[in-house]
């Protein structure tokens, strides 16, 4: 799979005690080399820091926001593209990485 910068991607996250995973979007917001930078998205949306205004178009089936997280993963763990936030929403996750990481 070649994902890129911005696209929204499914993959398996573990629960907290290890016991089992489930299959979570997220928002690509980087790579380096066969790793992936992410931001997970979350339905439950008092758990999120903005939410993702044009969530449709994004490949969500429901509103959905943003979690003020990064993290890193294989490339290979991803089971799915499906969509790429639009360039509003784009440009909401740019600022609000910034002030996350203090840029």
């Amino acid at each position: 799979m070649n994902c890129s910068r911005n696209d929204v991607v499914l993959l398996p996250i573990p629960f907290t005690d290890l016991t089992s995973r489930k299959v979570r979007p997220a928002i690509v917001i980087g790579r380096n080399g066969a790793d992936l930078f992410l931001v997970p998205i979350s339905s439950v949306l008092p758990n999120t820091d903005f939410p993702v205004k044009e969530w449709r178009a994004a490949g969500l089936n429901v509103p959905s926001g943003i979690k003020a997280q990064v993290s890193t993963v294989e490339e290979r763990l991803v089971v799915k593209i499906v969509g790429t936030l639009t360039a509003a929403d784009c440009q909401t996750l740019d600022q609000r990485l910034r002030n996350w990481l203090q840029l």
